[in-house]
């Protein structure tokens, strides 16, 4: 057994995705007994209309951040920051600026306002007064977050792919456990771009469509935008990090190893850090993208693991694959799940029931399906290309 004997208390949320602009917004789409989040948008392929998990609320300015910051990306993170800003100034109070840290996952950073900058520069022969290369840097999120907070901890990205945000928050725990902070900001975000959309539609992996995890006739993914972040403490708090595993296939640059051995293998360590047995996890949060490869191989991990009994659901046909920010995203949903939640409601697998035979059955969540109990302990999954695979499991231990 690895176990920690160091709490990770996740102290606040702040969210913003396809669902909804707050956490509050989010809680109650993601229960509702009709999908909504994703929906039909074009702009991002020339003559097609896809379905994508794009955030239609207004959000904050980034005018008055300094111009290497300004991106969509920052302007996600700054929607969810205020959500918390309360706890995190006090928590900045009590402990010094030199003792918060901020460690975050993302995957695009600023790269859609470099999108729009070579627009323009190719419209009108030179680029708008407002871009600065440095937006698209991937460590932008957190130095952006450091700097409008004036923090002096630790400040660092993690990317990996679709499984940053996920790392970022196993890399925030091991920050706290060194001992060399006392709080730390971490979580994730991801914005919309053409990039992402026309990279994965290059794999042919995009669906036009809502996207259909675990379906015969699954086709593909819907890219999504979010920002998640959570306060993280060594003290007690509603929800705690209770272990992860993390760890590489060395398959394939983009294909994971079909067998499932590497996502077996992080699912695996997150239970053994957590000291939890698999018949203890309530719901697990798949990765299911919906694409051929990834469910299946994910399916036969789940399987071998957990077992054919256990709760589960893909949310991606709600909120879109958030890519950098999903780990961190998928882990608020179960955040969700696990507080105010008497019933037990768990999030409902949106797809057209048509159950793939090549595939382990696994038990998908149904609209309004509930334990009758609150959640104790919630498992969520986060694969990336190249194999990066992350597992989280978080635990109310008041349920």
């Amino acid at each position: 057994m690895i176990q920690t004997q160091t709490r990770f208390g996740l102290q606040a949320l702040g969210l913003v995705c396809a669902l909804g602009a707050d956490a509050t917004q989010v809680r109650q789409a993601l229960f509702a007994p009709q999908p909504s989040g994703v929906h039909e948008l074009e702009g991002f392929l020339p003559g097609r209309r896809l379905h994508l998990g794009a955030v239609r609320s207004e959000l904050p300015s980034v005018s008055e951040l300094p111009k290497r910051h300004r991106s969509r990306n920052n302007a996600l993170l700054l929607q969810a920051l205020a959500q918390i800003r309360q706890p995190v100034d006090e928590a900045i109070r009590r402990w010094g600026a030199g003792r918060v840290a901020v460690v975050l996952g993302t995957s695009t950073s600023g790269i859609g306002q470099s999108e729009l900058a070579f627009a323009e520069r190719a419209r009108s022969g030179s680029f708008p007064a407002g871009f600065d290369i440095r937006q698209q840097e991937m460590a932008s999120p957190a130095l952006m977050l450091a700097e409008l907070l004036g923090l002096a901890g630790p400040c660092h990205v993690v990317s990996t792919a679709c499984s940053s945000s996920a790392k970022a928050m196993a890399s925030a725990a091991r920050v706290l456990a060194s001992g060399i902070c006392d709080a730390v900001l971490t979580g994730g975000a991801d914005s919309l771009c053409a990039f992402t959309v026309a990279g994965f539609d290059a794999l042919e992996s995009v669906s036009d469509g809502r996207c259909n995890p675990m379906s015969a006739k699954r086709c593909g993914i819907n890219i999504g935008e979010a920002a998640a972040l959570f306060l993280m403490t060594r003290e007690a708090a509603p929800v705690r990090l209770a272990g992860w595993g993390e760890g590489s296939d060395a398959h394939h640059i983009s294909a994971p190893q079909p067998n499932g051995d590497g996502a077996y293998r992080a699912m695996e360590l997150a239970l053994q850090r957590a000291g939890l047995a698999p018949e203890a996890i309530d719901y697990l949060n798949l990765h299911g993208t919906a694409t051929r490869q990834n469910d299946a191989m994910e399916s036969l991990a789940v399987q071998r693991l957990l077992g054919l009994d256990r709760a589960c659901s893909s949310t991606k046909p709600l909120t879109g694959h958030t890519l950098g920010a999903a780990g961190a995203l998928e882990a608020a949903l179960c955040y969700l799940s696990l507080t105010e939640n008497k019933q037990g409601l768990l999030p409902p697998h949106w797809w057209d029931g048509q159950a793939d035979p090549e595939l382990p059955a696994l038990n998908l969540v149904q609209p309004g399906q509930a334990l009758g109990r609150p959640l104790r302990a919630a498992m969520s999954n986060s694969f990336a290309f190249g194999g990066s695979n992350a597992a989280l499991v978080l635990v109310n231990d008041d349920a």
